[in-house]
């Protein structure tokens, strides 16, 4: 009998990790997982176990500064992740087996003084410096208007993408529209590969929080029906554009935020195509739910009143807003303290040679 996660796979579904620790990517490997993603959180929160002290060490002693030390790390664990699937990523022929990479955050952050032109700029040029060499790398770029403006010319040069913190159609659409129009001035298209990451249960905190009035039939299902609508679009705008890769939707932020919601609520409604990328914890729980099976749902959704209801009560701009400015806090905070810790680290390490 499958387990799980194993039915979960058997859907269509391509479960990616969100992580990049080094013995969490093996055994969700173990488990079917065939991709995984990084972010600001995850490496912070990585370095701040000291089981990465070593490496540090030695990048300190190369004379990097602190900005530095932490954008080498982050290469070094997922240059490690990278490893792990690209036998994957060579066996689909490129379709799958990646993990992704998230330019700087704090390109984004309200203290630092750039234009948007210098803020595109940065992410090219971040993009190309980080994307080279690698077969089985994503570049994660945000969906802000800095970031989609540097989409048409990343794609253009090769990079393969994931554009992430994306919650509204409108996001969506221009990042796809970007990047198409980038992989059209591609000599050969045959390595083209792109994905859009649609954050789903933040929207159902954001609703619960700001769209009170939303009966209980919608409540909570906002995020849900907003990346079905998403991964139905495209799927048709694709569909005549004879690729031979899959451009894909990643189901983002899957993990429940409501205690009161089932472990695999997300996980079992977005079931059947594409990727998830779920959280360690919640693949973890799914494992242990017993006898659990999954059927492909991504492309059912809730009744017609439903919709109306939630396309009448829902102003997604205000959405978009509100959720971008959280989401690009989340990541640049995690950031800065990321730089404090590694400069904790050196202090504490010339501390000692002193001695």
């Amino acid at each position: 009998m499958p387990t799980p996660l194993q039915s979960l796979i058997m859907t269509g579904t391509k479960l990616w990790l969100d992580s990049i620790d080094p013995d969490l990517v093996r055994s969700n490997a173990e488990q079917g997982a065939t991709g995984a993603t990084s972010n600001p959180i995850i490496v912070a929160d990585l370095i701040k176990t000291g089981r990465f002290d070593k490496e540090l060490t030695l990048l300190m002693e190369k004379g990097l500064d602190d900005s530095e030390v932490a954008w080498e790390m982050t290469d070094i664990l997922v240059r490690q992740a990278q490893a792990v699937f690209a036998p994957v990523h060579t066996n689909t022929g490129g379709d799958d087996g990646y993990v992704s990479f998230e330019l700087d955050p704090l390109l984004e952050d309200v203290e630092t003084p750039l234009t948007l032109e210098e803020r595109t700029a940065q992410y090219i040029e971040l993009g190309r410096k980080w994307s080279a060499g690698h077969l089985n790398r994503m570049i994660k770029v945000p969906a802000t208007p800095a970031g989609l403006a540097a989409l048409e010319t990343l794609a253009a040069e090769g990079v393969t993408l994931n554009v992430t913190l994306i919650f509204t159609k409108r996001q969506y659409e221009e990042a796809r529209d970007a990047i198409w129009r980038g992989a059209q001035k591609r000599r050969s298209r045959d390595t083209f590969k792109s994905v859009y990451s649609i954050f789903v249960s933040r929207i159902d905190v954001y609703t619960a929080q700001h769209v009170p009035q939303l009966s209980p039939a919608a409540q909570g299902q906002v995020g849900i029906v907003n990346a079905k609508r998403l991964w139905k679009e495209n799927q048709e705008f694709w569909s005549d554009k004879s690729l031979p890769l899959h451009q894909e939707i990643i189901f983002a932020s899957t993990g429940t935020k409501n205690p009161e919601d089932p472990v695999d609520k997300y996980v079992a409604a977005l079931a059947g195509s594409d990727i998830q990328t779920n959280p360690p914890a919640t693949n973890e729980a799914i494992q242990k739910l017993q006898a659990k099976t999954f059927e492909r749902t991504v492309d059912q959704l809730p009744p017609a009143e439903v919709l109306e209801e939630i396309d009448r009560e829902v102003d997604f701009q205000k959405l978009e807003d509100v959720l971008m400015e959280e989401g690009l806090k989340k990541f640049a905070d995690p950031q800065k303290a990321l730089l404090a810790l590694i400069k904790q680290k050196r202090e504490a390490l010339q501390t000692a040679e002193s001695r």
